[in-house]
């Protein structure tokens, strides 16, 4: 692996004066070296994740980062810059800027690597050499480790270097240093602070803490880092356990019960946090951990003494809590809530319908009209496997509404809400609610569960609660309310569509078609496109032949095969306008979408969404509409051109999604085309393409 940061990534004179010029900067140095393959798509990535949080830190230290497909290997570079630039740090501007560049599949040792890094910035005493050198190599050689600090001012010929050799104990004191008022507060908690009742003469306090930070990869480390320094300065024991993007090694059980104290430590959801329940708590943004250790320290010491505990271990977080950002809104709950029951829908989709499909190429139109085979079924004949099938199928199907309430409930109230769930789903089955009916039944069921837990119960009461109480209480409210109360006005509602879809004709059902289509390419696989999905899989399970829910089935396939394809073609057809890592996945784009997985296209879309989405949405418009306007149906939920002998009007159909790709196509490389001018001359083109497939031949060779 070569070398994370070299000399010639080292800019001791940055002129720029804003952190989007500092960071461009930085990053041509990276394309430079071959180390970043699209600048403009690099620096969004960095904008993206700038725009999550500042990364000025105190002390003056910029830490722009992020994660990119953009990037081809791990990547530092350093800027030092005399006037200072606004990072967003509370104690102003940084002088000692680092662009971390990480790909998106990076792997442990580099991310652990880069962890050091963040650790270091910790260090004053390494912070100092750096604002000393004077030579990009040393500065180079600083950052990789190759020398320590005290080295590097020697090889400057500093006179700092001398001083720092004659005061070498002081030099051991200011290593366990943070930021310039961590030491003194912490120090202050020390000696003014009482011990708390808690921790008794025989050992010190003592701390777990936990850090993490959108990328994982800077701030973690560092806010550990601080906390560990601030926590030797006030004599406290402290164990982090850093949540970053390399994974994380839960603490020992044993270390976090012998705790006397917990600080979290983070701008994302914490893992397991039910793990820390019970104990004297401060929780805070990663910033913080880096900015103020000795502050939080004190603050939990408090805490401890005055009694003060989090909730002890029972409510665990829900599945959508442990998946999502504390600072989300409800609006971005519910629809997570609502994508936790298609998730797991989905595959009874898929099953059933592929079954019924079959069933019905097997014994013809009129096999749902087959009596049961348990009483009727003959090993010879076509018809009974028909039957079979599609009776397999159906069971499969009457599924679809009870899993997607049960889950619902379950994505809001973990466990407890799958009972009352269920049971709402199944009602809205026998009422002919149908899908609308489940989301409310789902809805409703883990609101329910979600109030009963929020009760104060008797200890005696606890171990009965998830088993007896919470199912019994919860079916029989959301039971009474789809019976008596909502069940009738939503079975209505539901009959209400199902007419008017059935009604649809002419220029009706292409604007419908249209609009199915830039449902399924706007996000590929995301909220948007399961919405579509869904609203057509709930249609067929009751369509019948010839019916409007099975165009509607086929419009939104026809037009969630285009993306990818059309990804595939364009990678084909104007290769140059690709990077070599999207050329690899235009290979497999071609069996993705042929097998109707839109998210073939996501590697590109997230790369250049400006140009790949619209261009996607352009062509799934077309598709849906021209397959709506043929009068193309489908029974089969998925399997992509495999269940083409299940189409009606297959050849029609086809040529739907090839004008669709067409048309993606074309508006693609059109948009990349006009785009290219911009990255450099001509003549660079091909040299950077060279670079980058020298670069994947000797990481081969390595392998």
């Amino acid at each position: 692996m070569s070398e994370m940061i070299t000399a010639d990534l080292v800019d001791l004179d940055l002129s720029a004066e804003s952190k989007e010029a500092a960071a461009r900067a930085l990053a041509e140095r990276m394309v430079a070296k071959g180390r970043v393959t699209d600048l403009d798509g690099f620096l969004a990535d960095v904008a993206a994740r700038e725009a999550q949080m500042p990364t000025g830190l105190d002390g003056g230290i910029g830490i722009p980062h992020c994660r990119s497909e953009h990037v081809t290997e791990p990547t530092l570079a350093f800027g030092r810059s005399a006037a200072g630039i606004d990072f967003g740090a509370a104690d102003g501007p940084a002088d000692l800027i680092f662009l971390i560049a990480a790909p998106a599949g990076a792997d442990d040792a580099h991310l652990t690597i880069l962890s050091s890094l963040a650790r270091q910035l910790m260090n004053a005493e390494f912070t100092d050499a750096l604002r000393a050198v004077s030579d990009p190599e040393t500065a180079a050689a600083l950052i990789r480790g190759d020398e320590t600090p005290t080295e590097g001012a020697a090889a400057e010929g500093a006179s700092a270097g001398d001083a720092s050799a004659e005061d070498a104990p002081a030099a051991e004191d200011a290593d366990t240093a943070t930021a310039p008022t961590a030491a003194s507060v912490g120090a202050a908690a020390g000696s003014t602070t009482p011990e708390p009742a808690v921790a008794t003469e025989a050992r010190p306090f003592r701390i777990v803490a936990v850090t993490s930070c959108p990328t994982g990869i800077a701030h973690t480390y560092m806010a550990a880092e601080s906390l560990e320094n601030a926590g030797r300065e006030a004599g406290v024991e402290v164990t982090v356990e850093t949540q970053g993007s390399a994974g994380f090694t839960r603490l020992d059980p044993a270390v976090i019960a012998a705790a006397d104290g917990v600080v979290f430590a983070h701008d994302v959801p914490v893992r397991e946090k039910e793990r820390f329940a019970g104990k004297p708590t401060v929780d805070v943004g990663v910033k913080a951990g880096i900015n103020r250790p000795a502050e939080l320290i004190t603050e939990v010491r408090a805490k401890a003494e005055r009694g003060e505990s989090t909730a002890p271990a029972g409510a665990a977080a829900t599945p959508v809590e442990r998946a999502g950002d504390s600072t989300e809104g409800y609006g971005t709950k519910l629809r997570k809530w609502l994508m936790s029951g298609v998730s797991y829908m989905v595959p009874f989709v898929a099953a059933g319908g592929l079954l019924i499909a079959v069933g019905f190429a097997i014994g013809g139109w009129t096999v749902n009209k087959a009596p049961s085979v348990m009483d009727h079924f003959v090993w010879t004949q076509a018809d009974s496997w028909g039957a079979l099938l599609f009776q397999i199928g159906g069971m499969a199907f009457n599924f679809l509404v009870p899993v997607l309430a049960g889950y619902i409930a379950y994505g809001m109230a973990d466990r407890p809400g799958l009972v009352p769930g269920f049971v709402g789903g199944a009602i809205s089955l026998s009422i002919n609610a149908g899908f609308l009916g489940g989301l409310a039944a789902g809805l409703i069921a883990g609101g329910v569960v979600l109030a009963i837990q929020r009760v104060r119960i008797p200890a005696a009461l606890r171990g009965i609660m998830p088993v007896v109480v919470i199912p019994l209480i919860s079916s029989a409210v959301v039971g009474f309310l789809m019976f008596v109360v909502i069940g009738k006005p939503i079975a209505a509602a539901q009959k209400g569509m199902t007419d008017w879809l059935n009604g649809l004709t002419g220029t009706n059902a292409v604007l419908l078609g249209a609009l199915l289509g830039l449902m399924m390419c706007f996000d590929l696989g995301g909220p948007v496109n399961k919405v579509a999905y869904t609203f057509a899989t709930a249609g067929i399970a009751v369509a019948g032949p010839g019916d409007s829910a099975m165009k509607i089935m086929a419009a939104v396939m026809a037009a969630g095969m285009v993306p990818p394809l059309a990804m595939a073609l364009a990678t084909t057809v104007r290769g140059r306008l690709f990077t070599p890592a999207e050329r690899e996945n235009g290979k497999a784009a071609w069996v993705l979408g042929a097998s109707f997985i839109s998210e073939g296209a996501i590697p590109f879309a997230a790369a250049d969404p400006l140009r790949v989405i619209p261009s996607a949405m352009a062509g799934g418009a077309v598709t849906g509409a021209l397959s709506m306007m043929f009068g193309a149906t489908l029974r089969a939920p998925h399997g992509g051109i495999f269940v083409v002998p299940l189409i009606g009007n297959a050849f029609l159909y086809l040529l739907a999604i090839a004008a669709g790709v067409c048309v993606s196509t074309a508006l693609v490389v059109v948009l990349k085309g006009m785009r290219k001018p911009a990255q450099g001359t001509p003549a660079a083109e091909p040299a950077e393409d060279r670079t980058a497939g020298e670069k994947g031949t000797k990481q081969a060779v390595a392998a």
